[in-house]
């Protein structure tokens, strides 16, 4: 693969070197091939793959970057990137120098995150199908990168392309020649806020849904007593639909010629951007239908792990879910919010586990999302992982409603996958039906509630209703406003503590000593029993209860 291979070394300093990545230390080969982009972790030790990018996050020790340079010299690293600035410490040069690593550093500002992200669209190659790269209008079909950069040197100023919310999707070379915000807005990949806002109230994306030219963006005040490069803009139009737009940061008025260039290359950027939606609809219906099938286990989950690159290996299987009630009532909102919010979620979920390995697969199956993770270990060891994995992912995503992780067993095939997914799913549907502040466990954390909500599901196939006692006692607190089969609750929570009991439901304890002594005339129970406290236990848990009107 030459220097311009869609996956190289050279293609991720061109595109975000001069923004985001200087080369410190080593030599950068720029032949090199991105193998995966992987976040170093010094507790796990987890081999990356050949030629990898690497991300050390919260790597600053001189010893421990040298040390580090050296096992993914062994590993064929291509690069490591370290926060900036890199230490300028000798051990570190002779490391690189040794090893054959290129060391980068990140500029300050850029979150590892959107790192991750960045790299993964450039180092993308956009390209579906076909027996060879396609072209669209010169440039390799998808690649915004390189268009950015090619409408920069036609109107010879820093560009950005964006989506229809203000995110940017691409952005060209020399950027210093714009301002501020603009490297404020690259960092974050999205306008930010105070600009947006400054933007709406002027009317400037509404003057770019109405105008099929060039709008025009004075200085705006950048908060900090100073102002803006000005900008022209063009919307990016599919047939009569905006689909995003270009930005380009102007010190002085472009020419007509340069204009028209300008609103020229929107077709083209148009073009690109119906290719990589295309695109990525397909390779997701792809990616869903292999993930189906390896977790179903038939005749074809074998050549579906094999696909995606999980064949020979032990795998982790991860279901993602929204809970049912999250203690406030019933997921609220309605069916199409409730469906954006699960493929937003499952997309977030995807590009976490992709850091986490480059074989990670995840796919939105109906509403569940999985995760298929590569695990170092096998038995508790993966599990252990997965669950830390989970954990890092619900406390990074932000959510309208609760969402959890059902953990499944390490599968080291087909049939174990397929048996890893069933566990996956009897621990999430406890996590989803149960009030607890749980979001992430395995079926072994959650084996009685699981037992009990295959109980529920005998018992409503059945039809089956409370016997007399239960109903007694429900029509009784239906009857008199009174808390009978409350009291019943937690007396068999408490193992018979009145103490205890009292302070769950906030009465006195002679208060409820009295209601007891009623539950026992109104219902016919003997207490002392231990045959009539278990079935009563299992009724309360299992069968559906009237509510009482207060």
């Amino acid at each position: 693969m030459n220097a311009h291979a869609p996956g190289g070394l050279a293609r991720v300093l061109r595109h975000l070197g001069a923004t985001l990545l200087d080369v410190a230390h080593g030599g950068v080969r720029d032949t090199a091939v991105i193998g995966g982009v992987i976040i170093h972790d010094p507790v796990e030790d987890s081999a990356p793959p050949p030629h990898a990018l690497v991300l050390g996050v919260g790597l600053h020790d001189p010893d421990d970057i040298a040390r580090l340079l050296d096992e993914l010299g062994r590993r064929q690293a291509v690069a490591l990137v370290v926060r900036a600035p890199v230490p300028a410490d000798a051990r570190v040069a002779a490391a690189a120098e040794a090893s054959g690593v290129g060391l980068l550093g990140l500029t300050r500002g850029a979150s590892w995150v959107q790192v991750a992200a960045m790299l993964r669209a450039v180092l993308a190659e956009g390209d579906i199908g076909g027996d060879g790269p396609e072209t669209l209008g010169g440039t390799l079909s998808g690649d915004l990168f390189a268009l950015a950069n090619s409408i920069a040197a036609l109107i010879d100023a820093p560009v950005t392309i964006e989506d229809r919310h203000s995110r940017v999707l691409a952005f060209s070379g020399q950027q210093d020649r714009a301002d501020a915000s603009r490297a404020e807005t690259i960092l974050g990949r999205q306008v930010p806020e105070r600009f947006w806002r400054q933007l709406t109230s002027r009317g400037t994306f509404r003057d770019l849904d109405r105008s099929d030219g060039l709008v025009h963006i004075p200085p705006l005040p950048d908060g900090l007593d100073g102002t803006t490069v000005p900008r022209v803009a063009v919307a990016v139009r599919a047939g009569g639909e905006v689909i995003g737009s270009i930005w380009a940061a102007v010190r002085e008025p472009l020419s007509p010629g340069r204009s028209q260039a300008l609103c020229d290359s929107a077709r083209i950027v148009a073009l690109h951007m119906l290719r990589l939606r295309a695109g990525a609809d397909v390779e997701r219906r792809l990616r869903a239908d292999l993930v189906s099938t390896a977790l179903e286990g038939g005749a074809g989950a074998r050549e579906a792990l094999n696909r995606l690159g999980l064949s020979g290996r032990p795998v982790v299987v991860l279901a993602l879910a929204l809970r049912e009630d999250t203690g406030q009532g019933p997921v609220a909102g309605t069916q199409a919010q409730l469906t954006s919010e699960r493929e937003r979620l499952a997309d977030a979920f995807a590009m976490h586990l992709s850091a986490v390995h480059p074989h990670c697969a995840a796919a939105l199956l109906g509403d569940t999302a999985y995760g298929l993770v590569p695990a170092q270990q096998d038995g508790v060891a993966g599990e252990e992982r997965a669950i830390r994995i989970a954990a890092d992912f619900l406390d990074r995503v932000v959510t309208r409603t609760v969402a959890v992780i059902g953990v499944g067993p390490t599968g080291a095939n087909a049939v174990e996958v397929a048996h890893a997914r069933s566990d996956a799913d009897r621990a999430l549907r406890v996590l989803r039906a149960w009030a607890s502040e749980r979001r992430v466990a395995r079926l072994a954390d959650v084996r009685v509630e699981a037992l009990l909500c295959d109980l529920r599901d005998l018992v409503a196939a059945r039809g089956d209703e409370p016997d007399d006692l239960i109903a007694r006692l429900a029509a009784y607190d239906e009857r008199r406003r009174a808390n009978l089969l409350e009291t019943l609750r937690a007396w068999l929570d408490a193992f018979g503590d009145i103490t205890e009991a009292a302070a769950t439901v906030h009465v006195h304890p002679n208060t409820f000593r009295y209601r007891l002594r009623r539950l026992t005339e109104v219902g016919g129970i003997d207490l002392g029993d231990p045959e009539a406290r278990f079935a009563a236990m299992l009724q309360l848990r299992l069968l559906p209860l009237p509510r009482v009107s207060r």
